[in-house]
This record gives C-alpha cells, structure tokens and sequence, in this order.
C-alpha cells in the first residue's frame, strides 16, 4: 500500500513538472520575398496547456498586423505623439498578416477572430476543450507583409530586412486570462516561451544574422539558400537579412555578441575589450545569458538611445568615442540581455526591467567610470567651471532627468503599465527613477541586499514565468527591515518626498536637530556631516515621528545636510542643509551664470543672456534677460529683459514674476499667480505700458496621456499710451480690461478640437465671445480646418473702432500677439496675419463691428501643404445693416501656426488676383520666437 501511494505522489510530482516546464514549439518554414516585402510562412504550433485552467480559445499575437491601416491601435498611438510618418506613408510601405489557412492537429478547420478594434491579436476558438495538462497541434499558413523600417527602425530597407514581431506567437497566459496587448511600438511583446525551429529561404546574395543557433545552411540552389535555426526557451528572437552586413562577431567564451553599432573611430581591438568588459559585468552582475548568443543592432540603440548623448553632434561629444562606443553598447546591451531573460509581462512589469538595467548602468559607473562627468570633457574648462551641471558625475543626471517631469507635475507611478505613460516618462524619466529607486534601496539596506535579490530573481526567471511580486517577495525575505513603503510610495505612487530641518543646534561635538516632513510621505533620508566639502559622517534616520530629536557626534562638520548625495529621488533639495559655523550672513549666495543652468540648492542663481527682438517702430532692440529659470522648474519666477530700442533712441524691455502652485492628485493640477510688464513703441512716435496681473488654473484629464488640456484664466489688462501724432484715434489712451476666459483643447496628429470663450469688461464696454475650431487628417492625406467665430458687445459706449470687433486684422489693444507693426494700415507689415476674431485674409470694407460678427473659416488640403480657403460671416455696426462678407484663396500650410502664407483669389473686392498691387494683397504667419517654435518640438514628449 505504501510503495502505491509512493507512486501515485510520483505520478502526481512528475505531472505538475511537466505543467510547470514543458514549453510550447513552433516550427516554421519561411521563403522570403525581396520584391513584395513578403514572408510567406508555413507554421506549426503545439500548444501546452500548462496551466490549472481548462481553455476554449488561444490568443496569438500577430503585431506585424498593427501595421495595416491608419485606424489601428498602433495608428492612433502614432498621431497621439504628433508622428505624421506612418498616416502619410504609402500602402506598400505599412504592413500586414494575411491568414490563408489556420486548422487544429486533425487539420480541421478553426475559427479565428482579429477585430477591427485589436487587429495586432488573433483570437483562435478550439473545437474542444483544452484540459490543464493537454495539447493541441495549430497548423497555420500565412503571408507577413513586412512595413517599412522608417516607422520603428524595424522592418525593409534598403539593404533588406530587420525582422521583429513578424511571426504569430502564443501570448502570456497568467490569472487565469491571456495577455491581450496591443503593439504600441513600446517593444513589449507579451509572448509565451516557445522552443522555435526555423528554416528560412533566401536569396544568396543575402546573409542572415540572428541570435538563434545556427543548425545548417543548404546552399544547393545557386539562386536560394535555405538557413536553418533554432532556439529553446525563448519569448522573442531578432532576425537580420542583409545584403551588406555590418555585423561584427565577439565572443568571450560564454557568450557571441553580434553587433553593428556605428563607430568607426576606434579599433576592433578597443571594441572587443569593451564589449568583453560589460559582458563580463553584466553577468557577474544579473546573472549567466540562458542562450548562447545575442545582437546588439544600430536599430535596438536608435530606438532608444541613452537620452543627453544622442542629442549632441558628434563633432562637438565632450566624451571619447571609446566612451561613447562603451556607454551606447552598454545600454542597449542591457536592454537585450533582460528581454531575451526575464519571463515578466514587459509591459505590465516594465519597472523591473528599467530598475535593474539603470541600477546596472549605474553600478557600472562606480566600478569603471566613477570620476566621469555629466558633461565630460567640458567639466574641465575653466570656461564651465563655474556651471552646476558640468560639476555633476554621470550618474547624477539620472535623477535630473526624472525631476524634469516631477517639477512639471508631469511624473506617474512607476508601477504604471508602460503604456500608460506619456513617451518621456517610459523613455526616460521613469526609466532613470526605477534605476535610481534600486539604488536609494540598496544604499538604505546595506549589505548588497538588492544585488542578491535581482541575481536570485534573475535565476528564477530561468525555470518559470514570473511577475513583480515574485521579485517583491525576494527583497522582501532578505531585507532586515520593513520595506513596505517602497512599494507603496517609490513603486506604486506619485508621492513625492521632500524634508528640511526643523530646528538645528550644535556644541563643539555634537550636532541635534529635528526635520519637517513637507509632504508627509514617509521615507529613511541619509543626514549628513560636512567639513569643507568632504564628508565626515553619514547617518540613515526613519523619521516617522514629526517631533523626534536627533542627535550626532559632530566629527567637526561646519554643515549638515540632507540627502547630500542624492540617493533619494527627493523633490527639492533647495531646503536641504544648515550652516554650523557660528556666524552666517547668508544662508544662501547669489550666483550669477551666464544662458542655462541646472538648478544649484547651495546658491541663488541668477542667469543672464543677451536677447535681440524686432518691431517696425523700436527696430532692433538687443537687451540682456536676467531670470531665475533654471533647467528644472521652480515655484517662483522672475524674468526682467532691459533692452534699449535702436531705432527709436529709447529704452524698453519687459518683465515677469510668477507663483506656481502645483496639486498632486486632482485635475487641477497647477495654480499659476503672476504680473507681467511690457513697455515699448506702438508707432512710431508713441510707446505703451502694459501691466497684465493674471491668475490661471490648469486642468488636465485623469489619464496623462490624453491630450485635453484645459485653463481658466482671470486677469486685468491696464494699458498706458502716448499719444501719437502719426494715428487718428479716438480711443482713450490709457485703459483697464478686466478678462476672463476658458480654453478646452484636444490635439493630436488627425484631430483637433478647441474651445474658448472670452469675456471682458472695462469702463465703455462689455464684450462677450466663443470661438470653436477643428481640424481633421482624412484618410486620403487630406487635411481640413474648420474654425467658427461669434462675438457680442454687451454695452457699448466707445466713440471708435479700436475695441470694435476686426473681421480681417485685430487691433490688439489687449496687446496679446506678437504684431511686428501694429498700427500699419498699408505695407509689407500691415499683412502680418494673425487667426483671431474675423480672421479673413481679404482686407474688406467695413473692416469693423462695434456691435457683433459672426465668421466661419475653412481650408482645405489639395496637395500636401497647398490648401484652398475660403471665409464667410457677418459683421453688424449700430445703424447699419448687417454686412456679408466672404473671401476665398490660396494658403500654404508649411507649418501650421508657425508659417504660413496667404494668396487672395476672390472675395467682396472681385478677382482679387487680377488686381493691381497684388504683392500687397499676400498675407504671412512668420514666427521667430524660440519659446514659441520649442512648443512644436515638445508637444510630442508631453
């Protein structure tokens, strides 16, 4: 009875093993089609069900299918970060799955669904159930037109084909529910793990490189070569088909890097030691490369580049090109080596992945560059000394990056799956704080506590599919302290921590303080002791008491400090140190610098820059801006621009302070308090002063990726003019605009909306107006503008048309937009266009309504950026009859809002193109305002 029970546990033991490790298969047989950019495959899918649920369906990933129309999931991530690549490309160009046959093991036919909603996935319905245990045989045959390589850097090019998600793959099974993903070019494919066979058919003048071992080449057809490889235990694999291949072979005796990073200015020989170098590290470090090769391509780096380095031309690097060769491999090494390992859902788990490689890179530094500079090279110039940021090592940038959008309001959960975070925050920001993360954990614990856990949980990825809170429970079981409030607060929030001291005394030898805790967010924070910049002791406390005393030897420090080496990702470090000498005159110097500067917490800092701006009346006015905005934002602004008019013999200039108020966790996320100041010429003989004190509430969406935006601002507008012998106007020279508006816009790449309303009352007139606005990207490339305007005077007691409402050029006496000549009625200036209120391009006649107007606008694209447009409206004056009016033209969008020309055709004045002086007649949008044109290279990140 004993040996039976013996081997019913047996049978059981060797049954639960076999659900837990037996892995499914795909064999393929490919031909490759050069000229149609085709792969036409045979596959062969035996699906294990390896899990307790009893299945009635397969889910297949088919992310090559992402690729097959402008409507896709994938499309619409495209035109969400402003991408116009992928809707303007030719059909040839995008991809597609066509499925030409798909049955079970008794190769009768199955059911399959791919919805219109999620074509990037196949839903195959079984004739039977799938009991835990059982498997089933998929034969498919299907045809992956592969899309060009301009959309991700995956796909046909010139020199052939750099293959990724191209074939159809079981998906991740895990709570009972496979992983439905959609591709969102976030590289997070969800695959189960899957012993793959391939024999793929070439053209002999193409080479193959992959990371899949090689089992044999037949190359009996001159015209064809048939490859064949194969791989155990993987989740994804990357095929390169080449007519010229750049690939180079490393092989340090554990493992082959293949890899064609571009640098040809330093040797094979400092390339292999380098690679030899970070292989070596990376395994010492996370643990032993469960296959026998890897790639490392341009592609995998050009897709996500070490942010900093990619944004300097390679003639002006501060780095060395070893250094830049090292730094790029050694990233996108990483990256590679943890895809092809980890068994987590990288989309839902991508925290694990991003902390252990920066934590990585970051360690790295230590050991091998601990000296090197944020800035390299340039750290060493007498001409940058002076600058915080050339005095920051290189790892300290990780934890500026990340501040760029906590300081922003604009930073999320790292917990976050990876597609819900706007791009900057999952290529960089979060990235940089996952890395940084670890390390705050491992300086806290000591004791190399999280280098074991990440190698332990590395080693378990190697037998199972496992998930964050396998890698919680590691750290978790090793750690000798609660660490609870990392997941809470670090992993799965928002919070931010910020700390300063309280109360701070001293004697000759000690040192006792308390902290205010600003946020309330609880966190261990490292004290510091500091004698003449160098440390003296250092101290970890767990301020969970807000009136706790603490006290240290003193070990001769004259400051103590707060977090001196950054190792918590803490909001503002400005409050962060204490003098301990016995006088002190300022807590805080000033420092002047000149253009930029990262934010210094020991100084107040004060940036200069020369500016130079232009108007028709005060010519070239060059200035020097003095202003405290540093690379990271901060609560309070100053922005003063004395600057002295050539033309007009004057001074002139403008200034700005401004409060933010910034709110975590409600929609109305920021509070901005401000007054502005500008003074120059309005004509030629007479100057204006504008003071526009203003409150703004920002509002914004729950989920950050949404690109509605919404404001309400309330402000005064107090304008003071000289009078001006060159104007006939009746108008008060000096006046006082009280405005309210509300804004409501939704923007992306195919369609826009906005909203606004605007009130305003001053003593001689109230005036109410709405103007809505839409644009839309057809199919056919085609784009459209739309833009209604409607406004009302409420009372109306002026005695000119200078607050009137403008069918065709607004007098602007709010002084919001950035006329070059303002108060030109004829020449080159007076055609400056501006979209506001009528917003015709046809100067008409009555050009003005003092009681309301009514306007539609539209365009549309007949090739590329050369549109038609036509406008249509009604102005109404008091005593006389309601005028309509009407235009019609040519416009050439070469960016939208930014520059842009109007040529008139018809309208109320006849052929207008016929006309004499129709130079005159040719309206312009020109902008040369660096803050205005960096928000149309921006507006993708964010």
């Amino acid at each position: 009875m004993k040996s039976f029970y013996k081997i019913i546990i047996l049978f059981f033991v060797l049954l639960s093993s076999i659900k837990q490790y037996a892995q499914h298969q795909s064999k393929m047989e490919v031909a490759v089609n050069l000229e149609l950019k085709t792969l036409n495959i045979k596959q062969d899918i035996i699906y294990n069900n390896t899990s307790n649920d009893t299945l009635s369906s397969i889910v297949l990933n088919d992310w090559n299918n992402a690729f097959s129309n402008k409507n896709t999931p994938l499309a619409r991530r495209f035109s969400d970060e402003f991408y116009g690549g992928f809707h303007l490309a030719k059909e040839y160009e995008r991809g597609n799955t066509t499925i030409l046959n798909l049955t079970d093991s008794d190769f009768t036919a199955l059911e399959w669904e791919r919805t219109a909603k999620n074509p990037d996935y196949v839903v195959v319905k079984l004739n039977q159930k799938l009991l835990p245990g059982q498997q089933i045989n998929l034969h498919l045959t299907y045809i992956s037109k592969i899309p060009s390589d301009k959309f991700t850097r995956y796909g046909y090019n010139q020199n052939g084909m750099i293959l990724k998600n191209w074939f159809l793959s079981p998906a991740r099974f895990e709570n009972h529910e496979f992983t439905k993903n959609n591709n969102f070019n976030l590289d997070d494919i969800a695959n189960a793990v899957t012993d793959y066979e391939i024999e793929i058919k070439v053209p002999s003048n193409y080479q193959i490189i992959t990371d899949l071992n090689p089992v044999s080449k037949d190359i009996s057809n001159s015209t064809f070569t048939d490859y064949f490889f194969a791989g155990k235990n993987r989740s994804d694999f990357s095929l390169f088909l080449q007519k010229l291949s750049n690939f180079k072979s490393y092989n340090n005796g554990t493992i082959e890097v293949l890899t064609d990073l571009r640098n040809k200015k330093i040797t094979e020989i400092q390339k292999a030691i380098v690679i030899n170098r970070v292989a070596k590290f990376t395994e010492d470090f996370v643990g032993k490369y469960p296959h026998e090769k890897i790639t490392i391509s341009q592609a995998d780096y050009d897709r996500n580049p070490f942010y900093g380095l990619n944004q300097l031309p390679s003639f002006i690097s501060p780095f060395s090109d070893e250094f830049m060769f090292e730094i790029t491999f050694f990233k996108t090494y990483l990256n590679n080596y943890l895809k092809n390992s980890l068994r987590l859902d990288p989309r839902k788990d991508n925290w694990v992945y991003d902390g252990i490689q920066i934590y990585a890179m970051i360690k790295y530094m230590e050991e091998n560059h601990l000296d090197e500079k944020m800035l390299g090279r340039l750290s060493k110039m007498k001409l940058f000394k002076s600058y915080n940021i050339t005095n920051l090592t290189f790892n300290e940038q990780y934890s500026y990056y990340y501040m760029l959008m906590a300081r922003k309001n604009l930073d999320q959960p790292l917990g976050d799956p990876k597609n819900t975070l706007i791009k900057f925050n999952e290529q960089i920001a979060s990235k940089y704080r996952a890395g940084l993360s670890f390390s705050y954990l491992d300086d806290y614990l000591n004791h190399d506590i999280v280098p074991e856990s990440v190698q332990e949980f590395y080693t378990l990825n190697q037998t199972q599919q496992t998930n964050r809170y396998d890698f919680e429970k590691i750290l978790i079981k090793k750690s000798p302290k609660d660490i609870d409030w990392f997941f809470k607060t670090i992993i799965d929030s928002r919070d931010i921590i910020d700390y300063k001291f309280d109360l701070v005394s001293r004697t000759a030898d000690s040192v006792q303080f308390s902290l205010e805790n600003r946020t309330g967010i609880y966190a261990p924070i490292p004290i510091y002791g500091v004698k003449k910049n160098q440390v003296v002791f250092k101290e970890w406390i767990e301020p969970l008491k807000t009136d706790s005393i603490y006290h240290f030897a003193r070990k001769n420090a004259d400051k103590l400090v707060i977090n001196y080496d950054n190792e918590v990702p803490e909001y503002n470090q400005r409050n962060n140190w204490k003098s301990l000498k016995s006088l002190v005159i300022t807590n805080r110097p000033i420092k002047f610098n000149f253009s930029k500067d990262l934010e210094d917490p020991y100084y107040n800092q004060i940036l200069y820059v020369p500016t130079l701006t232009y108007n028709y009346y005060d010519g070239f006015t060059p200035g020097v801006r003095f202003h405290n905005k540093t690379i990271l934002e901060k609560p309070f602004t100053f922005d003063i621009n004395p600057a002295y008019s050539i033309k007009a013999g004057t001074l002139s200039g403008s200034s700005a302070f401004s409060w933010s108020q910034y709110y975590r966790d409600s929609n109305l996320y920021n509070i901005r308090y401000s007054i502005s100041e500008n003074y120059y010429h309005y004509a030629p003989d007479a100057t204006y002063l504008r003071l526009n004190p203003m409150v703004q509430f920002r509002i914004r969406e729950d989920n950050f990726r949404d690109n509605r935006k919404q404001y309400i601002l309330f402000r005064q507008v107090i304008v003071n003019r000289e009078e001006s012998a060159f104007l006939v106007d009746n108008s008060k020279p000096n006046y006082s605009v009280f405005n309210a508006r509300y804004g409501n816009t939704k923007t992306e790449l195919i369609d826009h909306f906005s909203f606004m309303t605007d009130l305003q009352f001053s003593g001689d007139f109230g005036k109410l107006s709405g103007e809505v606005e839409y644009r839309r990207l057809f199919e056919n490339n085609r784009k459209l503008n739309l833009r209604m305007y409607a406004g009302s005077f409420i009372y109306n007691n002026t005695d000119s048309d200078y607050f009137s409402f403008a069918l065709d050029r607004p007098t602007d006496y709010l002084f919001d937009y950035n006329f070059y000549g303002r108060s030109e009625s004829t020449g080159f200036f007076s055609q400056q266009y501006i979209m506001a209120e009528g917003a015709f391009k046809s100067k008409l006649e009555p050009s003005y309504a003092n009681q309301w107007i009514a306007t539609l606008n539209g365009s549309y694209a007949i090739w590329n950026w050369i549109e038609v447009y036509g406008d249509v409206g009604f102005i109404k004056s008091k005593h006389q009859n309601a005028f309509f009016a009407y235009d019609s033209g040519i416009r050439l969008n070469l960016v939208q809002d930014y520059f842009e020309f109007y040529f008139p055709v018809y309208s109320n004045n006849g052929w207008e193109i016929t006309q004499n002086k129709y130079n005159e007649k040719i309206r312009f949008v020109i902008t040369f305002s660096p803050k205005t044109l960096l928000n149309l290279f921006t507006r993708k990140w964010l």
